[in-house]
């Protein structure tokens, strides 16, 4: 006989509460300087509660020594996850370093560094536009009056 296969939205539930509760373990009760300053982007949990791979990304500092930390500091977060979440199987975690958050910050410092120059090179050519789009007009007013005097 089979398993009933768990709901699928219960493993998402659990995958939610082992991220909020890793975060808070790993800023309150890890003391290795290699794990500062990391944020838990998402857990992924196996169907059968196995093993979960912890997404982390960190802002500062080596994210190989980071991981490091964070998988010899693995079992005593699995031992404290099992006295919070009172399931039957806590996963063996697996910790991934996630560097979209390097990515985005370095492309929204190129965004800003693009728009600075956008707005520095239309200033200059703002302030002419006006002058410039006033000057061709009053010549195409004095252009009729021209030709029609000419003709």
């Amino acid at each position: 006989m089979r398993p009933k296969p768990a709901a699928p939205h219960r493993s998402s539930r659990v995958a939610d509460q082992i991220r909020r509760d890793l975060a808070e373990l790993i800023a309150r009760e890890v003391k290795d300087p290699r794990v500062r300053f990391v944020t838990i982007q998402g857990v992924e949990v196996s169907p059968d509660y196995a093993h979960a791979k912890v997404y982390f990304s960190q802002l500062e500092g080596d994210p190989v020594a980071c991981a490091a930390g964070l998988n010899q500091a693995a079992g005593f977060l699995r031992n404290a996850l099992f006295r919070r979440l009172h399931i039957h199987t806590v996963p063996t975690l697996h910790f991934v370093f996630d560097a979209t958050p390097r990515h985005a910050a370095a492309l929204q410092e190129l965004i800003a560094e693009a728009m600075a120059l956008s707005s520095h090179d239309d200033s200059p050519a703002g302030a002419d536009s006006p002058s410039a789009s006033s000057s061709p007009s009053e010549g195409t007013d004095d252009d009729p009056a021209s030709a029609t005097a000419s003709a």
